[in-house]
């Protein structure tokens, strides 16, 4: 009887620390909020863009994971890509801009 209990014992360790360390979470995954924190800066950043009347926003595309803002695409000119980043910037909540953007 004494060698039931501790097998059960035992197993029901094992089961209980198996279940704890599988709650773990992942840093590399975005959370639901941080998802639609990025999703706000990624539509701010559009949004700034396209209010800019020098700037032609169909070829510039923005992507934004964990605050970090992606321009890429073609402009016209340095200037039109320093004015992107610059503005870009300029948002609450962007930790940094990486240009891919080029001159066409």
């Amino acid at each position: 009887m004494q060698g039931i209990k501790r097998v059960f014992s035992a197993t029901f360790l094992a089961f209980s620390l198996l279940t704890v360390t599988g709650c773990t979470s992942t840093p590399t995954r975005e959370g639901s909020g941080e998802y639609m924190d990025d999703s706000v800066i990624t539509a701010k950043v559009k949004s700034a863009i396209f209010q800019e009347p020098t700037l032609k926003v169909v070829e510039i595309n923005v992507e934004t994971f964990k605050g970090v803002v992606q321009l890429s695409g073609f402009v016209s000119s340095q200037a039109a890509i320093d004015k992107a980043v610059q503005l870009a910037r300029k948002v609450p909540g962007v930790v940094s801009v990486k240009n891919d953007m080029h001159v066409k």
